[in-house]
């Protein structure tokens, strides 16, 4: 097992730039912090490059680290930096970017989440997290959004992106080929044109757009679905945040059998 002290150790070099959307396109990975994150990996068996630890944290964990993956130890000081946060817990793992694609025209049954420009990245991790919990097949980000990757992302997501499929994609392309394919596909919006979603029955197969922060859905989108919903405000509030309406929508338009 290699102890690694220095900030300035070219491992650590390359796992700080991990933090960086080129740094992670250059070495085609992404780094995990924190145990929950890391065992998650484990235990859907992620192509792990490497493990960071702590002495501390190779104490608690070292029986559960899988075979064949180099294991190196670092100092406090290491961590600090490789993380990027005032008190990181101590333990990494670097894995590798899913590269994995889905045609639309493919898709036939599930229920997928759309996300559109959305450019808070606790927003997207919330959104793929709630749409784990709610039982959704997939997650799926369109141009716009935040990269899925970022250490913000990723904390936020809590090990999700390893229980649903996250990809990238066209969603105009999404909306038209499920819609062929005969699965309803619900736009978020607010405007006198838009459905109360309490009036649309839930069920198994579905799509789901959330919209950008600020702007909400494209217009070419909201044209495409099958219908707009909206959810109704009681109070004095403006607007909800987006990873709320979403949550509400994903619980209420999903079948539970």
């Amino acid at each position: 097992m290699e102890q690694i002290v220095s900030k300035k150790n070219e491992h650590v070099k390359v796992w700080a730039k991990l933090a960086t959307k080129k740094g992670r396109e250059v070495q085609g990975t992404y780094l995990l912090d924190g145990w929950h994150l890391v065992q998650e990996a484990i235990n859907n068996k992620a192509k792990m490059h490497a493990i960071m630890v702590t002495e501390d944290q190779l104490k608690m964990h070292e029986l559960e680290f899988p075979e064949g993956v180099p294991v190196y130890l670092i100092t406090a000081e290491v961590a600090k930096y490789i993380g990027g946060t005032v008190s990181p817990q101590g333990i990494f793992a670097e894995i590798t970017l899913p590269t994995k694609s889905l045609k639309p025209s493919y898709v036939h049954k599930g229920a997928w989440l759309l996300l559109d420009g959305i450019q808070d990245p606790g927003n997207i991790g919330t959104m793929v997290r709630t749409a784990d919990a709610a039982g959704f097949k997939g997650v799926v980000l369109g141009d716009g959004s935040a990269d899925l990757y970022s250490p913000k992302v990723v904390r936020a997501m809590q090990g999700s992106q390893f229980h649903i499929e996250v990809l990238k994609g066209n969603l105009l392309e999404w909306t038209q080929e499920l819609v062929s394919n005969d699965l309803p596909v619900y736009g978020s919006q607010l405007n006198p044109q838009a459905k109360n979603y309490q009036e649309v029955n839930a069920s198994l197969d579905f799509a789901l757009i959330m919209g950008n922060e600020g702007q909400g859905m494209a217009e070419e989108l909201a044209k495409a679905t099958t219908a707009n919903l909206y959810v109704p405000i009681n109070g004095e509030a403006e607007s909800l945040n987006v990873a709320v309406a979403a949550g509400i929508l994903m619980f209420n338009l999903k079948l539970v059998l």
